[in-house]
């Protein structure tokens, strides 16, 4: 039997729902399969090493989509600041589906999923950090301050995630990615 043909990112994406849903432990392969759109033969196919190579497949997308999508967008001199702090809130509030989404970082690090796969959890938090470091660097900010200001920026988004989603509203979220742009426009 061929093994079905799945488009890699609507693949990613969708056992990322999972994982996002239910954390490390608590997906199942079926819930993977069926979020993958693939049989769990031709899931195991792809990922001999099951449920952690899926996990860190996933986690490398992550990491990848933040490259993508905030770091280059930040770091691109080739555009005015207000224009790149503009796109990459715009990607935050896509990817977080304007606050209804739960962040992988915060799922996988409960139970199992920090020991499994903490060395990429920091790098995709620390490309994440380093991105809106160099924004407020470039901003004119002392490194200290721009640290301070970009692990804020995380702080807030994870801390806006939790609240819009256990409350079912945007509003926290939303709210909290204004505060941001503010923050980098002064």
């Amino acid at each position: 039997m061929r093994p079905q043909k799945v488009k890699e990112e609507q693949m990613l994406e969708g056992l990322m729902s999972v994982l996002r849903s239910k954390g490390y432990d608590g997906a199942s392969l079926m819930e993977l399969a069926n979020a993958a759109g693939l049989k769990k033969a031709s899931l195991y196919h792809r990922y001999p090493g099951g449920k952690k190579d899926m996990t860190s497949a996933v986690l490398t997308y992550m990491e990848e989509w933040i490259r993508d999508n905030i770091y280059k967008i930040l770091t691109d001199q080739d555009k005015a600041m207000n224009i790149r702090l503009e796109e990459a809130i715009k990607n935050i509030r896509t990817i977080y589906n304007d606050g209804q989404e739960v962040c992988m970082y915060r799922s996988l690090s409960l139970d199992s999923g920090i020991a499994l796969f903490g060395a990429q959890i920091r790098e995709g938090i620390n490309l994440w950090i380093e991105s809106f470091k160099h924004f407020g660097m470039e901003k004119g900010m002392i490194e200290a301050k721009a640290i301070n200001k970009a692990n804020q920026t995380f702080i807030d988004i994870q801390g806006s995630l939790v609240l819009s989603k256990s409350m079912g509203l945007t509003k926290p979220f939303i709210d909290t990615l204004n505060r941001i742009k503010k923050r980098y426009d002064q």
